[in-house]
């Protein structure tokens, strides 16, 4: 069994609830590193479950740069209202929001995109991490991207 304070810092870190940050504990004998990939795996299927429900809430965000010559604006959407007031959805849309202002569309898909703060993961990676902290379904709408 892990230790409270192992817990704690692991829910910290990762934003999963106390619960499941004692089984990967368990799971991993006290690994903090094997703990998080085995959160990470469960937040994969817990994001694969999800993406069969309606996303009917959700926000408009918007970035322009500060030479004025890139803007963007996203559709993010999620389940409920209630998601869609939450800092960590608004924290996202604002991070895809920079994200497509730096890289537009050079990638491929926009889902495919590495993410720029952190290549090892991409943009869908992003979104599922979010989708396995709340609970909820959460898709990427329409984004425009304008650049002169």
């Amino acid at each position: 069994m892990a230790n409270i304070e192992q817990i704690k810092k692991l829910r910290e870190e990762t934003g999963i609830s106390i619960g499941e940050c004692n089984k990967a504990l368990g799971l991993s004998k006290g690994d903090m590193q094997r703990a998080k990939e085995i959160l990470k795996e469960w937040g994969k299927e817990v994001a694969a479950k999800k993406s069969e429900r309606q996303t009917g809430q959700g926000i408009i965000d918007s970035y322009i740069h500060a030479n004025g010559k890139i803007g963007v604006m996203i559709e993010l959407r999620c389940e409920t209202d209630f998601v869609a007031k939450s800092a960590d959805f608004k924290c996202l849309a604002h991070e895809l929001c920079l994200q497509f202002a730096a890289m537009g569309d050079e990638q491929g898909t926009l889902l495919a995109q590495p993410w720029i703060k952190d290549p090892s993961k991409s943009v869908k990676n992003l979104i599922d991490e979010l989708i396995s902290k709340v609970g909820e379904n959460i898709t990427l709408g329409r984004v425009v991207r304008y650049e002169i």
